[in-house]
């Protein structure tokens, strides 16, 4: 396990398995990722909701820290939507709550580009909304991780995926401008690395 990582682990992850709907998916995502480092290709794996702008970002961050806190080196993971919006400030706080290392040079522009660093010699994530096939996402060869159901049910192909598995979460959007906003952030983004954190200890 690499522990050269800021977010504290086992504190963000907690005890508690993977919701029981969604244990088989992550399971699958595992075998998936399996067998291409069997054939020593890359793990490319692209989480998908509808706006790019929560779930989906903060599944791409937290599954590019599993696989860094395991020391799995052929993961790449990205986020994208069926239309790109922005990287919502919320849950980019959420995360610098955890610990990441997030900024920008661009904060006062429509769709700001952030740079997200787990330890301080890993390069860079440059997360920012985009549609799901957009660069830099891949275009095939690739899982498709669908983090809603929106975006499930208005994206029914997901070009170029050779898997594509269900992984919903509740959008923390529901709890925006009011008093349980932070803690509603911090209790999906805590939910979020815990099963990532089980995907990648199957790989």
């Amino acid at each position: 396990m690499n522990e050269k990582t800021y977010p504290t682990i086992p504190g963000q992850a907690g005890s508690k398995s993977p919701r029981p709907p969604y244990a088989y998916a992550l399971e699958t995502v595992a075998e998936y990722a399996r067998g291409c480092n069997a054939k020593s290709l890359p793990t490319r794996l692209t989480f998908i909701c509808t706006h790019n702008s929560r779930r989906s970002h903060l599944s791409q961050i937290w599954a590019q820290v599993a696989a860094n806190y395991f020391g799995i080196s052929n993961v790449e993971t990205f986020s994208g939507g069926t239309e790109a919006t922005a990287f919502n400030p919320r849950a980019v706080a959420a995360l610098q709550r955890c610990g990441l290392k997030i900024t920008t040079t661009n904060a006062d522009t429509s769709n700001p580009h952030y740079e997200v660093r787990t330890h301080d010699n890993a390069k860079a994530q440059i997360c920012f909304s985009k549609v799901y096939d957009a660069p830099p996402n891949p275009t095939k060869e690739y899982c498709a991780i669908m983090t809603c159901s929106q975006a499930d049910d208005a994206c029914p192909l997901a070009m170029g995926c050779e898997l594509r598995m269900p992984i919903r979460y509740e959008d923390p959007k529901i709890a925006d401008d009011t008093d349980q906003e932070v803690n509603l952030y911090d209790e999906r983004s805590r939910q979020i690395c815990r099963e990532m954190l089980y995907m990648m200890s199957s790989i």
